[in-house]
């Protein structure tokens, strides 16, 4: 199909390109920006007259539950509220059931993302056999299948010694290692942030430096591997300082923030509310702050959705007992908006953060439009605001903390490929 975008304001972060121009899609590439290409004749012409056309989104955390936890989600269910939030682009953690670490798992899984012909779908593979911490998994067989980065999502390995070993072993075939900051010994069966709010409730406490101890140990290793690293979901100021530290040193790091993290502190817990049971926990609103100016600044990379659906009964248990995830995918355009419109920051450096900033981080050529590039495009109205409800959000999960909000950015169109995967 030949597509002629016409009359929208075109935005591409990358190319510092802020200006109404025309876009012209054939063989599911942009043969044009601009001026319209010789013996070009649309098949589809789409008006973005009022409307933002921008790169598709990447986003560093989608839980897509497949395989093995289908009565949370299912592939179909997830990807569908992915291209329904403007999301091109899926990092995968590797926390499935079994979890991706072996081969034949990863390209079981990109095959049937690919059959749905929605977002692309980039697998991020277990760093160990099992996540279990004690044996390192074949990386490079891992990367052969489409893996393109390797995780540990649950917080940092019991055995500091293997965690060195995966790391070296990762430096030399240049892959980045993903990391949450967590020690898990400080961790326990703690929900809440070390504060006022979980002493009140009577909750068990995750502290600040379970986070900041974990950040130390892998600015050490970093230093002694010379891997390049990606911290994930950082919720804490003392531990974005030391991150900007390490990046004064020239350490080859990187960091992200949850949508959750940038709105929500712990008072947002009220009297025990489960869709704000997350991990990392919900930190105090000073922590918060830091985070909003960090991701302002640049000392925050990127800003993901950590999405994780969960089953509804397992969000009605007490607090303590509830399943930890919240639904993100739909929302992370608009309330990184959000933010960035209370930052006072112009349009093309919001999407910047949920745009190249994260393609730059998972390695891909995603996240800008060129002449000869992907047609993976997002467009939306940033004027429009609505609410979020059940009926509204497409993910199987409708768990989230922001639920009845009136938040921007209405999804009209979204394009993979040179394809409507959506149309509002």
């Amino acid at each position: 199909m030949k597509i002629h975008i016409k009359n929208g304001r075109f935005i591409d972060p990358k190319n510092d390109i802020d200006s109404v121009q025309d876009i012209f899609i054939a063989k599911g590439k942009v043969v044009g920006i601009g001026e319209t290409p010789a013996e070009f004749q649309a098949s589809r012409i789409i008006d973005a007259q009022s409307l933002v056309v921008c790169p598709g989104l990447v986003d560093l955390s989608v839980r897509l539950r497949e395989p093995g936890l289908e009565y949370k989600a299912t592939l179909e269910s997830e990807m569908s509220a992915a291209v329904a939030g403007g999301v091109t682009s899926i990092a995968c953690p590797p926390d499935t059931d079994p979890p991706l670490d072996e081969p034949g798992l990863v390209e079981m899984l990109k095959h049937r993302a690919k059959n749905l012909n929605q977002a692309h779908v980039y697998p991020i593979g277990a760093l160990t056999q099992g996540l279990k911490g004690e044996r390192l998994t074949e990386m490079a067989e891992l990367n052969d299948a489409g893996c393109v980065v390797f995780g540990q999502p649950d917080g940092l390995l019991p055995n500091l010694r293997v965690l060195m070993q995966a790391m070296r072993y990762a430096s030399t075939f240049d892959f980045s290692v993903w990391l949450r900051p967590q020690e898990i010994s400080l961790t326990g069966d703690g929900v809440a942030h070390d504060g006022e709010v979980a002493t009140r409730l009577g909750l068990l406490t995750i502290p600040v430096c379970a986070e900041t101890i974990a950040i130390s140990n892998i600015i050490l290793l970093t230093k002694e591997t010379g891997v390049k690293v990606h911290l994930c979901r950082i919720s804490s100021a003392e531990g974005l300082a030391m991150i900007c530290a390490a990046k004064q040193q020239g350490l080859p790091i990187t960091c992200d923030v949850t949508i959750n993290h940038l709105h929500l502190s712990d008072m947002d817990i009220g009297f025990f509310d489960s869709n704000c049971h997350l991990m990392p926990p919900l930190r105090g609103s000073y922590d918060r702050d830091a985070l909003r100016q960090g991701l302002l600044n640049g000392a925050i990379d990127a800003v993901c959705s950590d999405h994780a659906p969960v089953d509804e009964d397992a969000k009605l248990l007490p607090f303590g007992q509830s399943e930890i995830g919240a639904t993100g995918v739909e929302l992370l355009l608009p309330l990184t908006l959000k933010w960035g419109t209370e930052m006072r920051l112009s349009l093309p450096k919001i999407l910047a953060k949920i745009t190249s900033d994260p393609a730059g981080i998972l390695g891909i050529e995603a996240g800008h439009l060129s002449i000869g590039s992907a047609a993976d495009i997002c467009i939306f109205d940033p004027d429009h605001y609505w609410k979020v409800t059940s009926s509204a959000i497409l993910s199987q999960g409708k768990n989230t903390p922001f639920m009845g909000m009136e938040l921007p950015g209405g999804i009209k169109y979204t394009l993979v490929n040179g394809h409507i995967v959506y149309e509002h």
